[in-house]
């Protein structure tokens, strides 16, 4: 189970609903989603779930979401289990950063990602053999 990037959260929130005025971004994550061998983890999926049917302005419903989350069942997704867990604790405490955020390193790790597609994080920071993009910068 091995994938040539991953892609956080943001990005397929964008891909399924940009906001007015955003359309760039949306493009673009589709276009990421489309040429890309990429992997994503529960967590994502779990924080774009949520973005998008409880946080969003316009909501999807679940069965919306739900669709989107079944297109991307080809794609590796890293579980999220105690390894895990430890593996973000240590980068988090390594690179000064927030938990979570190391979860999404440790899991773009773990499926052998190099690229790690986020605005999340800075541009071009390297986490170990990971290197963070921005693809909308």
């Amino acid at each position: 189970m091995n994938a040539e990037v991953f892609l956080d959260s943001n990005i397929l929130v964008y891909a399924a609903m940009a906001r007015s005025g955003e359309e760039f971004k949306r493009e673009r994550a589709l276009t990421l989603i489309q040429s890309e061998h990429f992997g994503t983890s529960a967590q994502v999926l779990q924080e774009f779930y949520v973005t998008v049917v409880r946080k969003a302005k316009r909501p999807l419903t679940s069965v919306e979401a739900m669709e989107w989350i079944q297109q991307w069942a080809a794609f590796p997704c890293q579980p999220i289990d105690r390894e895990l867990v430890q593996i973000a604790i240590e980068m988090s405490v390594r690179y000064k950063i927030g938990y979570w955020d190391a979860a999404i390193i440790a899991a773009a790790t773990s499926l052998g990602a190099h690229i790690l597609y986020s605005e999340d994080l800075n541009n071009r920071q390297r986490y170990g053999s990971v290197r963070v993009v921005n693809p909308f910068s």
